[in-house]
This record gives structure tokens, sequence and C-alpha cells, in this order.
């Protein structure tokens, strides 16, 4: 019971965070664990600022909104914030996906290391392409769509990750929310927003972070061209 009660007031607290403020979190995830690797034990607010390019104030901010983890004259310890970091982000806790789209963007994803080290397991690949069907990528089993809901009947799924072309993106979702799945990682490209369906979605556009380089670049090339 108490579990619980930490457990909803742990929700209660992440809830009023803002967006900002998460979005920084895998951030913080990813240089933590690189100092782990590097066998750091302790850091400063400041040393982690100079690795990050933020004001030791933010990360301060930042922290103190899930309890802080730091001593005054210490810094933080390096694991336990790991730890902390984790628990918050739901690392290891045992979250369940599919993919559907086994193309080339489907199939670099499930190649990566990266579901595996954010402790979310990979357990089943969908595909309407007789060439993909009955393939394996990453060591699972690509399956026809019409294995789709049967699948998610059978198992926990936690998260969809959309590869699929955008065209079919909606009627997808629309499967994937009926079948109870609770997330999903939208990359195909169209925007979906089912706060109405009780389905955190998170829409990935990599496009975006192109025409955004492509930006800082144009503004660079600018204020050179100023200087002649």
């Amino acid at each position: 019971m108490k579990k619980d009660v930490a457990n909803r007031r742990d929700l209660d607290l992440q809830n009023e965070v803002s967006p900002a403020v998460i979005k920084r979190l895998p951030r913080y995830f990813r240089y933590l664990r690189e100092l782990i690797r590097n066998g750091k034990l302790r850091i400063s607010s400041g040393e982690l600022s100079e690795m990050m390019n933020v004001t030791a104030s933010q990360i301060r901010q930042d922290l103190n909104r899930f309890g802080g983890f730091g001593q005054q004259g210490y810094g933080y310890n390096v694991n336990y914030l790991y730890a902390k970091i984790c628990e918050i982000l739901g690392v290891g806790e045992g979250y369940s996906a599919i993919l559907i789209g086994a193309g080339n963007l489907g199939r670099a994803l499930v190649g990566s290391p990266m579901f595996e080290k954010r402790g979310v397991d990979i357990i089943g690949i969908f595909d309407v392409n007789p060439e993909m069907v009955g393939r394996t990528v990453g060591g699972v089993s690509v399956m026809h769509m019409d294995e789709f809901e049967p699948f998610c009947h059978r198992h926990a799924v936690d998260i969809a990750v959309l590869t699929l072309p955008k065209e079919y993106a909606v009627e997808t979702a629309d499967r994937v929310v009926k079948s109870g799945v609770p997330g999903i990682w939208n990359f195909t490209g169209k925007e979906l927003d089912l706060a109405e369906a009780d389905t955190v979605t998170e829409n990935v556009h990599i496009g975006d972070s192109l025409m955004t380089l492509c930006y800082e670049l144009r503004c660079r090339d600018n204020e050179k061209n100023k200087g002649r």
C-alpha cells in the first residue's frame, strides 16, 4: 500500500513538470551513462554544466523538481543519480514494444541497441510486404498485419512503433488503439493526436531536425557574409 501511495505521489509530481524539463531528462540519462562508463563516481552541477552546455542553475532546478539528489559541497553521486533518472524515465520497467513497418527505417531501429539500452523489449514486427513477412529482423520474426490484433490480445504490448508510409498512419493508429496498446512512437511523418483515446503519442519528425540544422547553417553563413 505504501508503495502504491509513493508511486501516485511520484506520478503527481511528474505531471507538474514542464515539457522542457522532461525533454532534458534523456540527455541527463545519456551523459550520466557515459560518466559511469568512464568510472566517474561523483560530479558537480558545474562540471555537468560544461558537458551538457546547460547552466548549472538550470541543472539544479531540473533535478530539484524530482527531489534534488545532490549534496552541498559534494555534488551528485553519479550512479545514484543515474538510477533515479532511469526510474523517472521508466527505464527498466520492462516495457514491451512492437514495430509496424519493416522497411529501411524500421529495420534500422530494430537493429540498433537503442531499445535494449533503455529496457524496452521488441517482441513483434509487422508488415504487409510478402517479401518481408517471415524474415527475421534483429532476432524477431516479421509477421503479417493480419496477425496484429490476435498478437496484441495474447501479449501485453506497451508501445507500438510506427515506421510505415504516412498514408497508412491514421488507420494503423486506430487499430493500435483498439488493440489496447497505450503508447505510440510515431515515425510516419503524419501528426497523430490520440489524447481522446487515452493513448500516449510521441510524434517524431526526423526532417524537422534536419531543417533546424539547415537553418543554423544558413544563419552561420549569413553572419560570415556580413563580415566580408
